[in-house]
């Protein structure tokens, strides 16, 4: 039998529709070739430049070229960035291949169906002349939350399993639902369930920081480790690939 859902993804966070998302559908997106594809192309080529490695395997590659092309005929950016050198051009690529993956938005049950509007903001219509109806990833829209709330620990100077490990404690305050490596492979996501006696979501990512020991702790960029901008309900997590996750709870993350 199906498993409900509990939140919801988008296929893309730029034109994708907020569904629910059920077991079925998490496990189809984490197990995806094109996920598994986009995290290991990222990785590699992060691990190419930092570590002074030949680039030609990803310069003749055709997504890039692809990426390449489709950049330099952007009317107001395309000359800046084919002046660019071709590392920094790979990291665009590579950062581009992040943001394209699928996501989720865990804090949030259901979105409110909108009337969808083009770039203009006028309205599409469907055969009929009738609006067409779009549940976007917007606070206004926002229908029903999930009780959940995201942990966001970015580029950690430590190996993120250790991070993860310190929530199996017994007294450990807060219930994990998902823990999984980012697609960087330096940083930690958490799912839990929120305790709304501390507060709301910002104040429960202060808390969980402080209770891993990352508060206040510097990533290897130099920036803090606890990402700021998750403190919204619509906020997305980019999707893992099934071997990057160490932890989920199917029951409790999929139903009530």
């Amino acid at each position: 039998m199906e498993q409900n859902n509990r939140f919801t993804y988008q296929d893309n966070q730029f034109t994708g529709e907020c569904l629910p998302c059920t077991a079925a559908k998490f496990k189809s997106i984490v197990s995806s070739g094109s996920v598994e594809w986009r995290i290991n192309t990222r990785q590699m080529i992060d691990r190419a430049i930092e570590d002074g490695l030949s680039l030609d395997p990803w310069i003749n590659d055709a997504n890039f070229r692809n990426f390449c092309l489709k950049q330099e005929q952007r009317p107001r950016a395309g000359a800046v960035f084919a002046a660019l050198s071709v590392e920094k051009k790979l990291v665009q690529w590579a950062n581009s291949l992040k943001m394209w993956l699928p996501c989720f938005i865990f804090a949030v049950e259901e979105f409110e169906a909108v009337p969808k509007t083009d770039k203009k903001g006028n309205p599409v219509l469907d055969k009929d002349g009738r609006s067409v109806m779009f549940r976007r990833r917007k606070q206004y829209a926002i229908k029903r939350l999930s009780g959940l709330f995201m942990f966001d620990g970015d580029h950690l100077p430590i190996n993120p399993r250790e991070v993860y490990e310190r929530t199996l404690r017994p007294s450990f305050p807060w219930q994990v639902r998902l823990a999984h490596k980012t697609s960087s492979g330096h940083g930690l996501r958490l799912v839990c369930e929120a305790r709304p006696e501390i507060g709301n979501i910002a104040d429960n990512q202060i808390e969980l920081a402080r209770e891993l020991g990352l508060l206040g702790m510097l990533g290897s960029t130099g920036k803090p480790v606890t990402d700021n901008s998750c403190i919204d309900a619509s906020r997305i997590s980019y999707a893992p690939r099934l071997c990057d996750i160490y932890y989920i709870d199917e029951d409790k993350l999929f139903n009530y």
